[in-house]
């Protein structure tokens, strides 16, 4: 049917249509229809894009400033493929005892303990290949071992023969030590605000205030306290003798001093996530083992730890992440001193970027993601899925 003003159509309703009204509406069914079929990767394609670009694309471009050397001119840059070559600087370069530290030689106590680390990894591998072999499995262990023997190997020539740390040390040494600090503090916080006494939401709020404090003001602040000559605790030091100490100027004062900082910010978040996990332990279990005339300490062992140690487990996963990151407070506190002593892979990178030596300041951060990932993945799958899979 047509019309004297354009063709025309016959609708449902037995009403006739424009052909171009008509044609409108078949795109937009055709559209809802096109936005239906898509919408999930719709919805999910901003944050890929996101990822995209706050994430791989960064990562792509330090992989390729870490195998080049960057040379910045007035108005450009010279991008040169050089290889290994970063890399080979930390440990063989002229940067080798910035990295792993300075060391000719290996005393007779490191030559122990480097033996025994050989024999105790060895004896590991054994173990795993004689229970029940898997090529993944064993690939995983021999790239643990592999790491854990080098770390051995580096502590003998450095901490056990009278050698200085390098950064790598320095890390190893933060996360560690800070990390089973932090640990049993806030465990032991967590037990005893667990515990029905009076003020212990006085005390849970108390303890959380230092995770709401910058890593700066952090830093400053115990730059300030250990100021033995004009800080607040002054007239302390002076008492027992030790107003004319430096502790700065000293590598193992100054590196416990930023443990000390970085534990007195990072307990709060122990304290509280295992706080949690003691609130969900089952009462009954415990009064039970009571009435049965278990002591604290076998209450504790036998009914609370195995349910918050899955807990536990993850919690300290998330804080050795961040300790591998360190980097406000030996910043702000020793700029790295005295020497190195108290620099770690990250405040190793950014000095690198800050003298505009980028390659290197990517290869540490490679370097420094490598570590972090072998260690972390070593302890979630010997220590927290070991118990979480079936015997």
């Amino acid at each position: 049917m047509t019309s004297g003003t354009g063709p025309t159509t016959t609708s449902q309703l037995g009403r006739v249509a424009p052909a171009g009204l008509n044609a409108s509406v078949t795109t937009r069914a055709r559209l809802n229809e096109w936005l239906d079929r898509h919408s999930r990767q719709l919805f999910i394609a901003p944050a890929v894009i996101m990822i995209l670009i706050f994430s791989v694309f960064p990562t792509i471009a330090s992989l390729v400033l870490a195998f080049s050397n960057i040379r910045l001119r007035a108005g450009s840059y010279q991008v040169q493929f050089v290889g290994l070559r970063n890399f080979r600087k930390q440990f063989f370069g002229t940067e080798q005892f910035h990295f792993l530290g300075t060391f000719t030689s290996i005393s007779l106590l490191g030559w122990i303990v480097t033996i025994a680390s050989a024999a105790g990894l060895i004896w590991w591998l054994y173990r795993y290949a004689k229970r029940g072999f898997a090529i993944l499995g064993f690939i995983g262990r021999l790239i643990t071992a592999s790491v854990g023997f080098g770390l051995a190997l580096l502590f003998s020539a450095t901490l056990f023969s009278g050698n200085p740390f390098g950064t790598l040390g320095v890390t190893i040494f933060y996360v560690l030590v800070g990390c089973t600090i932090q640990f049993l503090i806030g465990l032991g916080l967590a037990v005893l605000c667990a515990q029905p006494i009076k003020g212990r939401t006085f005390f849970r709020v108390v303890f959380f205030i230092p995770l709401m404090i910058t890593p700066i003001g952090i830093g400053y602040s115990f730059r300030m306290l250990a100021d033995t000559t004009k800080g607040p605790f002054s007239p302390v030091w002076q008492w027992i003798g030790l107003g004319d100490f430096g502790w700065a100027n000293h590598a193992w004062t100054a590196r416990l001093f930023i443990v000390i900082g970085d534990s007195w910010q990072w307990i709060p978040f122990i304290f509280v996530i295992l706080l949690a996990a003691l609130e969900n332990v089952s009462r009954d279990q415990v009064e039970a083992g009571q009435v049965d005339g278990a002591s604290g300490w076998q209450v504790f062992k036998e009914i609370t730890w195995p349910q918050i140690a899955p807990v536990a487990a993850t919690v300290m996963l998330i804080r050795i992440i961040e300790a591998f990151k360190l980097v406000d407070l030996p910043n702000i506190m020793t700029s790295g001193g005295p020497g190195i002593a108290t620099e770690s892979m990250t405040l190793h990178s950014f000095f690198a970027w800050r003298a505009l030596n980028l390659g290197d300041s990517a290869a540490i951060a490679y370097l420094l993601l490598f570590v972090t990932v072998v260690l972390c993945v070593s302890f979630f799958n010997l220590l927290v899925l070991k118990r979480l899979r079936p015997a």
